[in-house]
């Protein structure tokens, strides 16, 4: 019976984890379904400490990708503004550019700089929560990198507090 009990701490933790990618279908459903399974099994010592770390990663995604795209937004303006075009920059009703298209490139570079940091933030979230999922589907703990500790996460608990009573899984530790 205790066997039953630490495989469904393992699958919540991982739910925990997995419930992440419903920020793809749900806005703020990144935040919210953890939270959901976070506060159903949060006196279970091994669920909190993943729902802590999942959110907590969450949270900082948030942040640094809001962040990214505002220095984004301010440094395109900033680049744009202060660029000298010797005359007017546009396309004419026939398609074609009056104008030197070539003036645009420090602000094309730009965004395409922005651009590729958000999108190693979204290979970095794929990355971390399916790590972290397959880590709690084991039983261990998981620390997110860049992960800024708002919710008290410990992550250094010892590993033996979690581990499972199942002989299998021991045996394999030796």
């Amino acid at each position: 019976m205790t066997n039953q009990t630490v495989n469904h701490d393992k699958t919540v933790a991982a739910l925990i984890h997995l419930s992440t990618f419903t920020m793809l279908f749900f806005p703020f459903g990144n935040f919210i379904f953890p939270l959901i399974f976070w506060t159903a099994k949060k006196n279970d010592p091994f669920v909190n400490e993943h729902g802590k770390q999942a959110l907590n990663f969450q949270i900082s995604l948030f942040l640094y990708t809001f962040f990214l795209i505002m220095l984004g937004v301010a440094g395109a303006i900033i680049l744009g503004l202060s660029m000298n075009f010797e005359g007017s920059f546009y396309m004419n009703d026939h398609q074609q550019w009056i104008g030197n298209p070539l003036e645009a490139t420090p602000v094309i570079i730009y965004i395409m700089i922005m651009l590729l940091l958000l999108l190693s933030l979204f290979v970095l979230f794929i990355y971390a929560t399916v790590s972290a999922t397959i880590r709690a589907g084991e039983g261990k703990l998981y620390n997110y990198p860049l992960s800024i500790n708002f919710l008290n996460a410990r992550g250094e608990l010892a590993e033996t507090n979690f581990k499972s009573e199942d002989p299998e899984e021991e045996g394999s530790h030796l």
